[in-house]
């Protein structure tokens, strides 16, 4: 039934705030600076978010926001385990950031408006060409001084593995010199993939990692930057789910 629920929420809602989206797209037809409208577009956006995370259910511990530095723009690098990760990280770390997401969300009506309108980019991760101007707009954005959100695994693991890192993702960042901030997302996989179809209530844990500052990195720290910062990720998430797993023994005990 919650599922039911929401999904016919997550319509109504997204036809509610449609004259919204109409207005929004008009002005930028008609040449207004996006800078002017983006802070009403990121409180529409947070606050439609954080509802559907609400009405799944999803209880979000954050950790390590002190991390992120708050004078440039980053380009934030998170392992991809579930459909809620986009939500989350649109909600979890400040201010609406730019998204690299799959080009099949642009085919979705009303969510690809909306994501276009905070500068989301629409990745095509078979067409090598398509991808690596997808890379030269997230360059831009960083330029623009807005962060950009990448899942370098490319595609959702449904568990608490960690696929490989594609290392041209980290691109984005060596070419500005923007610092790469990892998160560890830990648990998403539960509100639904772990269930089929079906939404779950459950507990997801985000943590925001130190930044790795690109500008100083030797060449070869540069090539595995990606291996790098997996493992900072695969570390993180590991070490979380040891002491749970503790902490069930020592209960059942």
């Amino acid at each position: 039934m919650r599922t039911i629920i929401w999904f016919i929420y997550f319509w109504i809602y997204l036809l509610g705030i449609y004259p919204k989206q109409r207005y929004f797209e008009k002005r930028r037809i008609a040449g207004i600076p996006k800078e002017e409208d983006l802070p009403e577009i990121n409180q529409i956006v947070q606050n439609w978010a954080n509802s559907l995370l609400k009405m799944a259910g999803v209880n979000c511990i954050v950790e390590g926001l002190e991390n992120i530095p708050m004078d440039r723009a980053v380009l934030f690098t998170s392992n991809h385990q579930g459909n809620f990760d986009i939500p989350l990280m649109i909600t979890k770390l400040g201010k609406t950031n730019s998204i690299v997401a799959k080009n099949s969300m642009e085919k979705v009506p009303m969510i690809s408006n909306w994501m276009k309108l905070f500068d989301c980019l629409f990745i095509d991760r078979e067409n090598a060409r398509q991808s690596l101007g997808v890379f030269a707009q997230a360059e831009k954005i960083i330029g623009e001084g807005r962060s950009v959100i990448i899942f370098p695994e490319g595609t959702r693991s449904r568990g608490d593995e960690v696929g490989e890192f594609k290392e041209g993702a980290f691109k984005i960042a060596t070419r500005t010199g923007a610092p790469v901030v990892p998160v560890a997302i830990n648990g998403s996989y539960k509100v639904m993939e772990a269930n089929g179809v079906w939404i779950r209530p459950a507990e997801v844990k985000i943590t925001v990692l130190p930044p790795i500052e690109t500008a100083s990195l030797s060449r070869e720290e540069t090539k595995h930057l990606g291996v790098n910062v997996r493992k900072m990720i695969m570390d993180c998430n590991n070490s979380q789910n040891s002491k749970l797993d503790n902490a069930k023994i020592a209960v059942s005990n």
